[in-house]
């Protein structure tokens, strides 16, 4: 009895410490994610007014959710944008950080330590705060390059356009990304083993031929490693396209509104800036309230919303 209670101990040993790691698996990424596919064949019907209790209850809708929106063009479009938007952001991502990465691999390189945290630093950045550095950088009124590129006879883009959008976001993605890449393949080229960057040097290959010929292809399960990542990111982009865009957006004095100062005309212009451009605050809803039963004339009206 007590050789079989050691001899089960070890077996279940394993299953006890991969437990946990299997119980937060479940209840933080499969349960989601099995909620949220049983939502997607709901939807929320609303009877008369949708006030009070009862009035919104969720019905089987069966495929008629992904229906409407495979068949929404906003839809198909937005996948298009992530498809140039990935096509622009992996493999100058992917080329950045190999060739950070085979560069502080390669011999007699000074400030490798100063050179790998100033390549990563980036990274540290959330991404919110590194949209919102980018986003300043791009408009013309606060950002220092419009002097530097006027300096040497040039002049800068408008970086919100239809055209440009998706290289300005793509840049924020590179800049935040580049060193994570980097540190993945920098440590894959690490673990090479240096015999064969020896043998290689004895017969008188050079550091590029090493790199292309030795490097490169030693290190081609981390570059999937960090493509696959990479792919996945671009699925998941949100803050990027998501602050500078509120950014944009919001009205703003140029430099030759200066002159508008005072505090009645400085009110004008906002306004006019707002009747061009729309209010950009947050809708706020609010609810008609009917009038007493002696003051109405007819019925309340159905509840309206009004946005400010």
């Amino acid at each position: 009895m007590k050789h079989t209670r050691q001899a089960t101990a070890p077996r279940l040993a394993p299953y006890a410490f991969v437990a946990p790691a299997v119980a937060l698996f479940v209840l933080v990424l499969l349960i989601p994610i099995g909620y949220t596919l049983y939502l997607s064949f709901e939807k929320t019907q609303v009877s008369g007014l949708g006030l009070g209790a009862g009035a919104r209850r969720q019905v089987f809708a069966g495929l008629s959710n992904y229906a409407s929106g495979l068949g929404d063009p906003a839809f198909l479009a937005s996948l298009l944008r992530v498809l140039v938007y990935s096509m622009i952001l992996v493999p100058v991502m992917l080329g950045l950080a190999l060739l950070f990465a085979l560069l502080l691999d390669a011999r007699r390189v000074k400030f490798q330590r100063f050179s790998r945290l100033s390549i990563f630093l980036p990274y540290a950045v959330p991404t919110v705060i590194a949209s919102l550095l980018w986003g300043f950088l791009y408009l013309p009124t606060v950002s220092p390059f419009p002097a530097i590129l006027h300096q040497a006879g040039l002049s800068m883009p408008n970086l919100f356009t239809t055209h440009t959008a998706l290289f300005s976001v793509a840049n924020i993605g590179i800049w935040g990304g580049t060193g994570f890449n980097m540190i993945v393949l920098y440590t894959a080229l690490r673990a090479v083993p240096v015999e064969l960057y020896e043998a290689a040097w004895i017969d008188g290959a050079s550091q590029v031929q090493i790199a292309l010929r030795i490097k490169i292809p030693m290190i081609g399960p981390a570059l999937v490693l960090t493509g696959v990542f990479s792919i996945i990111a671009t699925l998941q982009v949100f803050n990027e396209p998501q602050t500078p865009a509120h950014e944009h957006d919001l009205p703003r004095l140029d430099a030759a509104d200066e002159g508008l100062r005072p505090g009645v005309q400085r009110q004008q212009h906002l306004r006019r800036r707002r009747a061009v451009h729309g209010d950009r605050r947050r809708h706020v809803h609010t609810f008609v309230r009917p009038a007493p039963v002696q003051q109405q004339a007819r019925l309340p009206g159905p509840v309206t919303a009004s946005w400010h």
